[in-house]
């Protein structure tokens, strides 16, 4: 205790070629490591690692996940060696309750936590602790449980969820500007988060369509609510890349505190 506040940060991930291509997305997320405080450790909340009820790694040494294909040899044989924390695993379970959450020793750093944290913090001296999303729990439950985090914040942890506000992969396009759908949406969320206004955004199938083509499966999405929920009274939120990615992702990152 005692410690500064740490922020809470969203990165809009995208492609996994952000981890190593010198681009507008890769260089803010270099800035945003500089401009914050050395965390002790990082809690990453990624779209990649989706289990049947909650799960936080406990290796001491989690291996480097590539989890896609058809990309750079380049890419593929990246690694990222940062330690785990099996501290900061127990101590994830003793905010959330045994009951709900289990330690995992299998998993590892996928590249929604990776290809972020490789521009954030190159040297990989920051251990690093995956927390899963829970498959077929609603926008509530992800955002009541990211709610009880919130004492990390003062004891040097930064949390982080890696995803992407609107992320539709059957509609990417190489060629076309940004869906005028993927830019009203991405610009409705920001509108809500700007007035503090959650409700909408964690009950967000209401918005019918245009969550469905924005969100599609959800998995990229839901890292938002965990950050929303550790909004604290009074701090506003800070975006970066606010731009659309190849026509159907939202690179929208945001920071509070």
């Amino acid at each position: 205790m005692g410690e500064k506040r740490m922020p809470v940060l969203f990165m809009g991930h995208g492609s996994p070629m952000n981890a190593i291509e010198d681009n507008e997305f890769s260089q803010a997320w270099e800035s945003i490591g500089k401009a914050i405080s050395h965390p002790k450790a990082i809690l990453c909340i990624s779209a990649h690692w989706e289990t049947p009820t909650t799960q936080v790694t406990g290796m001491t040494q989690p291996k480097t996940i590539h989890d896609f294909y058809g990309f750079p040899r380049e890419l593929n044989e990246m690694q990222y060696p940062a330690a785990g924390s099996p501290e900061l695993a127990v101590r994830v379970i003793q905010l959330l309750g045994a009951q709900n959450v289990t330690v995992d020793e299998r998993w590892g750093l996928d590249h929604g936590t990776w290809s972020v944290l490789a521009r954030m913090y190159p040297q990989a001296d920051v251990p690093v602790v995956q927390l899963s999303l829970a498959q077929t729990r609603d926008g509530q439950f992800h955002y009541d449980l990211a709610r009880q985090l919130a004492p990390l914040r003062d004891e040097g942890i930064l949390i982080l969820g890696s995803g992407n506000v609107v992320h539709n992969l059957r509609l990417i396009s190489f060629e076309s500007e940004p869906y005028p759908w993927a830019i009203e949406f991405d610009r409705q969320v920001k509108e809500c988060i700007e007035r503090d206004d959650h409700e909408p955004l964690i009950h967000f199938q209401e918005q019918a369509k245009l969550a469905a083509l924005a969100i599609n499966s959800g998995e990229h999405y839901l890292p938002l609510l965990y950050v929303l929920a550790l909004q604290q009274p009074g701090e506003k939120a800070t975006f970066y890349c606010e731009q659309m990615s190849l026509g159907s992702l939202s690179m929208r990152c945001v920071q509070f505190g």
